[in-house]
């Protein structure tokens, strides 16, 4: 028996489950099929690394898919504090930022990472190979035994922590190899779509408003078949890329409708520019505004609802006689206005791929692992952590504690 336990995978959950293993007294061989460890995690909140929230458990859970009481044990043991504490004795110091977000004060996502590599590097107990990609994983009698490399090799060992992320970035080595180890091993595994992601849309957006970025916007969507709301955003930024819908809201939005617009279904996104003021409140400021610049043409006078960039999108879609002066505005037109500038219709058609997709939704169900210590209820031995579970969430650094704290909690059990 060379390792007590063989960590799959260098990402955030693997590395940290490795760390804590180690720090146990377990012999720990780390996989790492890239040339280096941790290239999500180095790139992460734009390389800042938003790396937890401050918020309490009972704030947080609603921000977690699928079924978020499987993280409780976890989180009761490993939450958001002691993984700061972790990190503020390993010297990264750590600020809270707006909406309780909790990054490194340094403002770099490298430091997050060499914490945590460092703390390998250090323990003798730890081995660590690059460029080592596992094919399958051996197991006798349900019970895992070794993984089988790429190039023929087997490594034996007593525990295997399967940490090898998700679909999203593919370009650093999350290729989805742990979902077909787990299948292959009889695990079910929800099928995998991009989350936190943007939204395509069928709408031409104009050159003008792509990169644009709006503020105190609210999303809606809509069922097209039935036109029962789905969802609604909190009040927020987004932008406008080439194709459809970007920005923070619409990310938060793209968790809940990923899955239906990933098996054909078409959704109406309403964004609402005035989410401050109700309809009656919004109808009263046009009709003051429209009585007070009666001789400015309507092209000229959307301005004073709109930024410039959206004004030909507008206009195209209001069908409202460019140059028609405001005090020629009827009842029905203004009306329309109205109704446009509180629900500005998208229909979605699809999403952005893996390549800029931030989490993965989707993974192994959550019934076939133990909640207490990510090990496998079908192999014993076997732990599954991280963006291979079906667990994802909100922005905010709550994916990177799901990640640190299933990772936490199998470097534990092992």
């Amino acid at each position: 028996m060379d390792y007590d336990v063989i960590v799959v995978g260098g990402g955030a959950s693997g590395l940290m489950a490795a760390c804590t293993a180690a720090k146990r007294g377990r012999r720990v061989l780390l996989l790492e099929k890239m040339d280096q460890a941790g290239r999500k995690l180095r790139i992460t909140g734009k390389g800042r690394c938003n790396l937890t929230n401050t918020n309490t458990l009972r704030d947080t859970l609603p921000h977690i898919g699928s079924d978020a009481r499987f993280l409780r044990n976890a989180y009761g043991r490993f939450f958001n504090r002691e993984l700061m504490e972790w990190f503020e004795q390993r010297g990264v110091e750590l600020v809270v930022e707006r909406g309780n977000r909790v990054y490194p004060a340094s403002g770099k996502a490298l430091d997050v990472f060499l914490a945590l590599i460092n703390e390998l590097e250090s323990n003798a107990n730890v081995t660590i190979r690059k460029n080592t990609t596992v094919k399958s994983i051996e197991t006798y009698e349900n019970q895992a035994t070794a993984v089988i490399l790429e190039r023929g090799e087997r490594i034996s060992c007593r525990h295997i922590v399967l940490a090898t992320g998700g679909l999203s970035y593919p370009t650093t080595g999350s290729t989805g190899a742990g979902y077909r180890m787990a299948r292959e091993l009889g695990h079910t595994v929800v099928d995998p779509v991009p989350s936190l992601v943007a939204l395509k849309c069928e709408e031409k957006i104009s050159d003008e408003m792509v990169a644009f970025q709006l503020k105190n916007v609210q999303l809606s969507i809509f069922d097209t078949s039935s036109n029962t709301l789905i969802f609604k955003s909190g009040i927020g930024e987004m932008t406008f890329c080439d194709d459809g819908l970007a920005g923070p809201i619409v990310l938060s939005t793209s968790r809940i409708v990923t899955r239906a617009l990933h098996v054909g279904e078409t959704l109406i996104a309403s964004l609402d520019l005035k989410p401050g003021l109700t309809p009656e409140q919004l109808d009263k400021r046009l009709q003051a505004d429209l009585a007070a610049n009666g001789t400015r043409v309507f092209n000229d006078a959307l301005r004073l609802w709109l930024p410039a960039e959206l004004i030909p999108f507008a206009l195209k879609q209001l069908h409202i006689e460019y140059y028609k002066r405001l005090n020629q505005i009827n009842g029905d037109e203004r009306r329309r206005l109205c109704r446009w500038l509180k629900g500005v219709p998208f229909t979605l058609i699809g999403t952005h791929d893996w390549n800029e997709a931030i989490v993965t939704q989707g993974g192994v169900a959550l019934n076939e692992v133990n909640p207490k210590t990510m090990e496998s209820r079908l192999i014993n031995g076997l732990y599954i952590v991280g963006e291979l579970l079906d667990l994802d969430a909100d922005t905010g650094g709550y994916n990177l504690q799901i990640a640190f704290s299933t990772g936490h909690a199998a470097g534990e059990a092992v």
